[in-house]
């Protein structure tokens, strides 16, 4: 799997390429944004590691203008930033990041939630049948199994959780949901939350988690 990294620090650059290596991605770099988007669109990669700081183009924007880009559609973003604030990190979840790991970076870790997040990319991707811990969605048999019994979900209710799975940990916004499960019908942000508490009140409230002022994600 190909692997964008983007930061303007040149010693971030090395530090990731050759511990990401190791684990067998192809990796390619970017010491900006500007740079990075021309990367990212020759290469496709499946996964972009974006610094939230940098010149001319920081990785905010970075992110909102790859999401703009429809050959780009299916690439996860994981944003790298020594800022943890929480406006900083829902800034970034509301630009379509996909995770966020903090500097200083522990190597085990990074490389532990970029395997994951890839696993779970490639593993889910179009398919119909869905697998997660004690949790089995088919889709096209209109079928929720939760530690092997069967649950009753009303039909939103199941796109919207079968939606939520396709891709566990992301972070899905309110209106990713709303355009997806919904389609063009008129919803409002109520709507989604009443669906939620509906799957949470048969599955139990570990599974959907609610990133404020943001959306929704799938995470065991």
């Amino acid at each position: 799997m190909k692997i964008l990294i983007v930061d303007d620090e040149k010693d971030i650059l090395e530090f990731l390429s050759y511990n990401l290596q190791k684990e067998g991605y192809e990796i390619f770099r970017a010491n900006n944004g500007n740079s990075a988007l021309k990367v990212a669109k020759k290469e496709i990669p499946d996964l972009i590691i974006l610094d939230v700081m940098m010149p001319e183009m920081d990785g905010i924007e970075t992110c909102e203008k790859v999401r703009e880009i429809e050959s780009l559609d299916s690439t996860l973003i994981l944003f790298l930033t020594a800022r943890s604030e929480e406006y900083s990190e829902l800034a970034g979840f509301s630009a379509g990041a996909d995770d966020y790991v903090t500097k200083p970076i522990k190597p085990k870790l990074l490389i532990s939630r970029v395997n994951a997040l890839l696993r779970r990319k490639g593993k889910n991707k179009d398919q119909k049948l869905i697998k997660i811990e004690h949790i089995e969605i088919d889709k096209d048999k209109h079928l929720l199994l939760h530690k092997g019994d069967s649950v009753e979900l009303a039909r939103k209710e199941f796109n919207l959780l079968y939606y939520l799975m396709t891709v566990p940990g992301k972070v899905f916004t309110r209106e990713e949901i709303i355009s997806n499960v919904w389609k063009d019908t008129f919803v409002g942000d109520r709507t989604i939350d009443v669906h939620v508490r509906k799957i949470r009140e048969k599955l139990g409230d570990q599974y959907i988690k609610t990133i404020k002022g943001v959306g929704y994600k799938f995470d065991v």
